[in-house]
């Protein structure tokens, strides 16, 4: 019997040119710090975390630049677009992230915004360090072999 799709779990933003940009070692899921108006214009989906980032600044996890769209009818109680969220994470996880960042030379990328099976809102962070140049380009020259293969396979 087929399993039914959960009707809470919802992606809300992606950020896919981070798995072009970066290569993920590690993934992390947070909990993330709202605003009602702010929860409000994610459900109708006014989010982007394109340009986004997450840094660990004095024992603190913080997602700084993702943007969320005012909600219309939270005039008076609406929120600012691109203010500094904080990020809810275990202190295990948030000192493995702060190594990472600090003595590794990684950076902390948003990959995910989503709502999880009870409607809350998660955001998976990638521990990722940039591609250069090249990596980049045997990363699409593997990724169209795959796709051409693909293709050939269905045409035989």
């Amino acid at each position: 019997m087929a399993k039914k799709s959960d009707p809470n779990y919802k992606i809300i933003a992606e950020n896919r040119r981070a798995r072009y940009d970066y290569a993920i070692e590690d993934d992390i899921e947070c909990g993330i710090i709202l605003e009602g108006s702010e929860v409000k214009s994610m459900r109708v989906g006014q989010t982007n975390i394109a340009e986004s980032y997450a840094a660990v600044e004095g024992g603190e996890l913080w997602l700084v630049n993702a943007y969320v769209a005012p909600y219309a009818a939270a005039k008076t109680w609406g929120h600012e677009e691109r203010r500094r969220r904080k990020l809810l994470a275990s202190k295990k996880e948030l000192s493995k992230l702060w190594q990472a960042t600090a003595r590794k030379g990684m950076t902390l990328v948003p990959l995910v915004m989503y709502f999880n099976h009870r409607g809350i809102v998660k955001i998976k962070i990638g521990i990722a360090k940039g591609k250069k140049t090249q990596d980049k380009r045997a990363t699409e020259k593997s990724r169209d072999w795959s796709r051409q293969k693909a293709r050939l396979l269905r045409h035989s």
